[in-house]
Parts: structure tokens; sequence; C-alpha cells
């Protein structure tokens, strides 16, 4: 397991073993992660926007998976909760300070139609690799 999937990990609430492979968070992910997963994610990605939980995971439903016995979310929705925190992870590798990755993540970008990165994220998969892509050339000084 990479140092990345390491802090990935921990800020989805997993502890896959060294000797899972690859695979592991995948399969974590799928089985479905803790509730709290969505407050660790979103503390760290903006602290200050309670409403960001809930454009991951609608307020009704939240509260439901919340008052529910094991404390679960679904696939989908554990889907998009690792979705961010993988987005958060490389804005991190790129910025090396959580007020910058936050910043990034945060404000409208000319590059996704002046929207947020992290709002971009959310919306779908295809949004999330626009982000990664846009990090990339960030990090490696490519035309993106």
């Amino acid at each position: 397991m990479t140092v990345h999937e390491r802090s990935l990990a921990a800020l989805l609430g997993l502890k896959p073993k060294k000797t899972q492979g690859p695979f592991a968070l995948a399969d974590e992910v799928s089985r479905g992660l803790s509730v709290e997963a969505v407050d660790r994610v979103c503390d760290k990605i903006a602290p200050d926007d309670a409403g960001l939980r809930h454009r991951i995971i609608p307020k009704a439903t939240l509260a439901r998976r919340r008052r529910a016995p094991g404390r679960r979310l679904t696939r989908d929705e554990s889907d998009r909760v690792a979705r961010l925190a993988r987005i958060w992870e490389l804005a991190m590798d790129v910025w090396k300070s959580e007020d910058a990755a936050r910043r990034f993540l945060g404000l409208p970008h000319p590059l996704l139609r002046n929207r947020a990165p992290r709002e971009f994220a959310i919306e779908s998969e295809l949004g999330a690799r626009a982000v990664e892509d846009l990090l990339g050339g960030l990090k490696y000084g490519t035309a993106v």
C-alpha cells in the first residue's frame, strides 16, 4: 500500500492491511463506508461549509443513515465520498498545504467552466477526472 493509499484510507476511516494489495480500498468502499467518513472528508475539505455533506448525500438521506443500525453508506454514496477524498489527497499532493488545497478546491476555476473543483468532482466520476487532470497539470507543469 502506498503512502497515498494509507492517507486516503485514514481519511475515510479505514485500516486496510498492507498485505491486502492495491484493491483493499476499493473493496472497503464497495462494502459501504461508515457515515462518519462523510464528516471526516467534509471537515477536511470545507470545515466552514456545513452544506457540503448534503451536496454529497441529501440531508434527509444522511439523517436516515445516521439513525440506521450499522450506520453505513450505500455503495454509490461511499463512492462519492471516496471520490472527493481522492481529490483532496491529490490537491494536498500538489499544494502541500491544507489551506491552499481548500482554496483551490473551493474557488471557481476557469478550466472547469468557472465551477469549484470540489463541486465538479461531487457530480460525477468524469468531473472528478477533469479535476484530477487539472491537478496533474499543475503538479507536472503540463498543459491541461
